[in-house]
C-alpha cells in the first residue's frame, strides 16, 4: 500500500530529484526517492553483515585457545620480516 508522505529536502537535493525526472531517467520524484530508499536500505543491510562479519572474527579471536604472543616476540618477527623484504 502506497503513503502520501509530505518531506522537505536542501534546494540542493530537490534540484537533484527534478533533474532525473527531467532527463527521463525516472518517472516521477516518488521513483527517485524510492530508488534512493531502496540503495540505502542495501548500503545497511551491507554495513549490517560487514559488522556481523567483524563481530564474529573478533569472538572468534578472543575464544582463540592458543596462548598468547608476547609483544616482543611480535616485534623481533616484524624486524625480521622487514630486514628480509627490503
Amino acid at each position: 500500500m502506497n503513503q502520501k508522505l509530505s518531506i522537505t529536502l536542501p534546494a540542493e537535493l530537490v534540484e537533484i530529484i527534478n533533474n532525473r525526472v527531467e532527463a527521463g531517467t525516472y518517472a516521477s520524484t516518488s521513483a527517485v526517492l524510492e530508488a534512493a530508499m531502496q540503495l540505502f536500505l542495501a548500503d545497511e543491510q551491507e554495513h549490517e553483515e560487514a559488522m556481523a562479519s567483524i563481530r564474529a572474527r573478533v569472538k572468534a579471536s578472543l575464544e582463540d585457545p592458543r596462548p598468547d604472543i608476547p609483544i616482543e616476540e611480535i616485534d623481533d618477527w616484524l624486524e625480521t620480516f622487514a630486514a628480509e623484504h627490503r
